[in-house]
């Protein structure tokens, strides 16, 4: 999906300086995401945005979705866990990817300290051993970043739901597991992405209008229009308009 390419290359054309902002090593998150796997039997993704490297290690509910279990780590050469997403629902799985693009949005803007208190959690059907969709759980955390602001590096992890009230898919919400708090990142939160100027261009660009078209419409010169219609790519972290123009429309910007 282009949401994921364009969200990849953001990533990991971050700089990052020598040093991390972080009280811990990598060695120590790898160890980290290995307790996970081992206490909550779950399947747990650390992903270096620096290396573009993930480290999986595969509790006990990997056997449930026709994984191999492992007591050590799988390592391979991306941020992304294609293997698992091939798994997922594909409804769910743009969910998923549209949840994360409001969550990275938001962080940025956060102070380094605080954006380790937040992750997002959402419910997704994922297929088991037996081909069939089952009901799953996932939670998303960048653990650390960079003394510059880079994200550094995420942990995901799949597991079973708590309780029968987790086991429908949804789009999932960001919480503060400091405070408490839930952020639904519903139309009215969301809507602030894009200025009044650009949802306008966009809606025009959904009816197909062509660029010198908008500018005549909206009486402005061809280049402020196509320097609207880059910013619209950038925040929407698409890389085409017909990509922004369906991610709008599942965020409930037009």
């Amino acid at each position: 999906m282009n949401i994921v390419n364009t969200l990849n290359e953001k990533l990991l054309k971050q700089v990052f300086g020598e040093e991390q902002n972080a009280p811990l090593s990598l060695s120590q998150y790898q160890y980290m995401a290995f307790m996970y796997s081992r206490t909550e039997n779950a399947i747990a993704v650390l992903s270096d945005m620096k290396a573009n490297k993930s480290y999986i290690y595969n509790g006990k509910v990997a056997k449930e979705l026709g994984f191999t279990e492992h007591e050590t780590l799988k390592e391979i050469n991306s941020i992304w866990e294609e293997d698992i997403f091939k798994k997922i629902h594909p409804d769910d799985l743009l969910e998923k990817h549209l949840l994360e693009l409001k969550f990275f949005n938001m962080l940025k803007s956060l102070p380094i300290p605080e954006r380790s208190d937040y992750h997002v959690k959402s419910r997704i059907r994922m297929r088991n051993r037996d081909e069939k969709y089952i009901a799953m759980a996932h939670r998303m955390f960048y653990v650390s970043s960079a003394v510059n602001g880079s994200l550094w590096l995420a942990l995901c992890l799949y597991h079973f739901p708590y309780n029968e009230a987790e086991t429908t898919a949804s789009a999932g919400l960001i919480f503060n597991s400091a405070t408490g708090k839930t952020i639904n990142p519903d139309p009215q939160e969301s809507n602030k992405l894009l200025s009044v100027r650009e949802k306008e261009i966009l809606q025009l660009i959904r009816k197909g209008k062509m660029s010198k078209e908008i500018a005549d419409l909206l009486s402005v010169s061809i280049n402020t229009i196509n320097r609207h219609r880059q910013n619209i790519l950038e925040k929407l972290r698409v890389s085409n308009s017909l990509e922004a123009c369906r991610i709008a429309e599942r965020m409930n910007l037009i």
